[in-house]
């Protein structure tokens, strides 16, 4: 029996969620988990999964693990924190986190001392289990993973396949990708002003934190 549409969104961004954490020792059942969930899901979606789980799984752990340092903590163009690619370090920054953790808390969802609101991962695990206000958010914040899918298959990185099915489960840009994405940097969330060039020297992003889910 098929799964409704939105059932298998919230799945796939479950599995998104995990694909997108350290690479731990429990990372291998994790790519066996993407193989399964991705039978269930639309090509867009299911087939960037099977080719991150393909290549993921013939690349040793330790060298994965060092792969996703140098890729997420430091490189500021594929941050995963998603309130970087509009506010920088700024106080601007420190109110959209705020934001986040208050929808968290309103859907009942209370983070860990070691979570930041922000990390992509933290953002797909509450869109996987509050499907509708977590659909917002990832909306709000398009234009920064829309920037980090870019950056990520321009540098042919492993995860990029991950960052593709993310996409595929939102809704379609107008227009070629990268106008699309300079559009929605210049308009921003609600209420914020961004205006970003990702391809010019990336001065818009602090120091990336170093951690996350792991």
């Amino acid at each position: 029996m098929k799964r409704p549409a939105d059932s298998r969104t919230s799945l796939a961004w479950q599995i998104q969620s995990l694909l997108l954490a350290y690479p731990d020792e429990r990372f291998p059942e994790h790519l066996t988990l993407a193989r399964r969930v991705a039978d269930t899901q639309p090509g867009p979606v299911g087939d960037p999964l099977l080719r991150f789980a393909e290549r993921a799984g013939r690349t040793p752990l330790p060298e994965l693990a060092a792969d996703y340092v140098a890729t997420f903590d430091h490189r500021k163009r594929c941050c995963l924190y998603l309130t970087y690619y509009a506010h920088g370090d700024t106080r601007k920054r420190g109110m959209a986190l705020l934001r986040l953790k208050q929808t968290y808390a309103e859907a009942g969802r209370r983070l860990s001392d070691d979570e930041l609101p922000d990390h992509l991962a933290v953002v797909l695990e509450f869109a996987a289990t509050e499907p509708a206000p977590g659909a917002r958010l990832l909306t709000e914040h398009r234009a920064g993973l829309e920037l980090l899918r870019l950056a990520l298959n321009d540098d042919d990185s492993p995860w990029a396949p991950v960052l593709d099915s993310v996409s595929a489960t939102l809704p379609r840009l107008a227009g070629g990708d990268r106008e699309a994405v300079m559009r929605l940097a210049a308009q921003g969330p609600p209420g914020e002003q961004v205006g970003l060039d990702p391809y010019a020297s990336p001065v818009f992003l602090p120091d990336p934190v170093v951690g996350g889910l792991r």
